[in-house]
């Protein structure tokens, strides 16, 4: 069977990562990202939550049947425990014997207390790969502080470049380490069930938001690591390619990419500014870095006389990267958007079918497939104590205890 663009179609029971169970232990957003990068290529997730949690106080990603909270848990089964409990660490427990991965993202010495921790796991499943993420790491003089995405962004230096120069800091509009912090997470918790293939052990791994943000600041680190220089606030000239940048039109602005050459004699030639190639202070990358401003106002006097749609099409004929600058609503009515799909249906149980952004990698013979938005909370409880060997009367009995 085949879609509409010929590519097989497969069901959810040969997705990837179906022969992975993964316990899911997080909260607030670095850890649910990591785990959902699983869960949405077919781990079969169990998230354990404590129970009648209050959504008003949760920080696992605001109200229930809210968009924050569909879009980070989508994809896995809910059982409630309260791991304060002997007895449901007990379960806890019993489940690792049967998992493949256990993700959490508690302060260092919070699953150390609970008995939630990687040796405790480890000596009920060697193979067991655990996974977490804590602000700052799992050791060292912050090891203990709280961590969230505004003071990863500040601490790993990227609030010092982004922005207006002269601004003051500003932080990024997502949360970037939180995000980021989650995908390396999923990296290294993939890279290690790999590496099990080999050695038939687990291991634990670990990331922070404060590390994943120094890595991402990427080439502007290895300024400072290499070349010493302190990378400053460049606004929406991007640091080192010019002309890059935001451009006025008649009726807004568009971004334009034409460092180099060729990129320059093209832009020249579809804005019809030829002293984009005749004055000697244009005439290099080295100058056109040196006279920007004067560039980029050169530019802006020709842009702003014409409309975004007309450069757009100008500039995509002349090969000359540009594009529109969209709000969110923009973007999705966007037609390659579209085409792509990125706005996907996910099926809930009592919501019905909720609009909610696909993963965005795409296998060539596995097409993703969103099996469910995220669950109500404790679905699974009932089902997963069964199969433990758990009865009804054992079950009556943990509730009575405040255990699930």
């Amino acid at each position: 069977m085949t879609n509409s663009e010929g590519l097989p179609v497969m069901s959810q029971n040969a997705l990837p990562l179906r022969r992975f169970k993964v316990l899911d232990l997080t909260r607030a957003r670095a850890g649910p990202t990591a785990v959902r990068q699983l869960a949405d290529w077919g781990a079969d997730v169990l998230k354990i939550e404590a129970p009648a949690e209050d959504d008003s106080r949760s920080v696992t990603g605001g109200a229930r049947h809210g968009f924050d909270f569909q879009n980070l848990h989508r994809n896995k089964r809910s059982i409630t425990l309260n791991l304060k409990k002997d007895s449901a660490r007990e379960v806890f427990l019993k489940l690792v014997k049967d998992a493949d991965v256990v993700v959490e993202n508690y302060r260092p010495g919070v699953k150390t207390r609970l008995g939630v921790d990687y040796e405790a796991c480890r000596a009920v499943n060697p193979r067991i790969v655990y996974g977490s993420i804590s602000g700052f790491g799992q050791s060292g003089p912050y090891r203990d502080r709280p961590g969230v995405d505004q003071i990863a962004q500040g601490m790993g230096g990227l609030m010092s470049v982004t922005g207006l120069p002269g601004q003051g800091p500003v932080r990024v509009g997502i949360p970037i380490a939180d995000l980021t912090c989650g995908m390396f997470l999923a990296i290294g918790i993939l890279t290690a069930l790999l590496e099990r293939e080999v050695s038939g052990e687990g291991q634990w791994v670990h990331t922070s938001l404060l590390e994943a943000q120094i890595a991402m600041l990427d080439f502007q680190a290895s300024r400072w690591t290499m070349a010493g220089e302190i990378a400053p606030q460049a606004g929406n000239d991007h640091p080192t390619s010019v002309p890059t940048g935001v451009f006025p039109t008649s009726d807004g602005h568009i971004n334009i990419a034409a460092s180099g050459g060729v990129m320059v004699e093209r832009l020249s030639g579809a804005l019809g500014a030829p002293e984009l190639l005749s004055d000697p202070k244009f005439a290099s990358n080295e100058s056109r870095s040196e006279n920007r401003k004067d560039l980029n106002a050169v530019i802006a006097s020709y842009t702003e006389k014409r409309s975004s749609a007309d450069l757009i099409k100008a500039l995509n004929s002349a090969g000359v990267p540009c594009g529109p600058i969209y709000n969110i609503k923009q973007t999705f009515d966007d037609e390659q958007v579209k085409h792509l799909g990125l706005a996907t249906a996910a099926p809930h149980a009592s919501l019905g079918d909720l609009s909610i952004v696909r993963h965005p990698t795409n296998l060539s013979r596995t097409p993703f497939v969103m099996r469910s938005a995220a669950p109500e909370q404790g679905d699974a409880t009932s089902e997963t104590l069964a199969a433990l060997g758990y009865d009804e009367e054992a079950q009556a009995k943990l509730k009575a205890e405040g255990a699930i």
